[in-house]
């Protein structure tokens, strides 16, 4: 019995849909970089017209800016130049932020009373809301990137959802 090559799969289910892709920008580690990656990343969703609910957008742009002011406020010294990467697929989102400094954040809650401090608890708050994740890895180059995914929607049973009907 001859068996010939594996089907292949229809190209309508295979093919990237419109909006799928990776862009990628890169900005001085100055404090401006910060409202510019995020209106970057939004105008990036609206250009490509990402099917992306609202609160999603919201969540997304809140860690973009988080992120961006993390790398300027705790890695220029050691990267002058920061990297943005956004990567759509089907049902999720993922920005990144890439520097050159070796340390790796950790998520640590602030004291009431802190001016600072919180921005990657809050990243991983907004993302653990949305039903994403979000990670730090290290780059070839020997800094770091730290990124959060999202889906596209938010999670039926989340708490942006409306209340079930009675």
């Amino acid at each position: 019995m001859s068996s010939g090559p594996p089907a292949e799969p229809p190209e309508e289910l295979t093919a990237p849909l419109a909006y799928e892709g990776v862009w990628r920008f890169t900005a001085p580690a100055l404090e401006s970089s910060v409202p510019q990656a995020r209106h970057a990343v939004r105008d990036l969703l609206a250009q490509q017209r990402v099917p992306v609910a609202e609160e999603v957008v919201d969540a997304l742009l809140l860690i973009a800016s988080e992120l961006v002011t993390n790398a300027v406020q705790h890695a220029a010294l050691l990267s002058p130049e920061i990297a943005v990467e956004v990567t759509v697929g089907a049902g999720w989102i993922r920005v990144a932020v890439e520097d050159d400094h070796p340390y790796r954040p950790k998520a640590v809650e602030a004291d009431e009373g802190d001016v600072g401090g919180r921005g990657l608890w809050l990243v991983k708050m907004l993302t653990a809301e949305a039903g994403g994740k979000c990670d730090v890895e290290h780059t070839a180059s020997g800094g770091k990137a730290v990124w959060a995914e999202l889906p596209l929607a938010p999670p039926a049973d989340g708490p942006t959802s409306p209340p079930p009907a009675p």
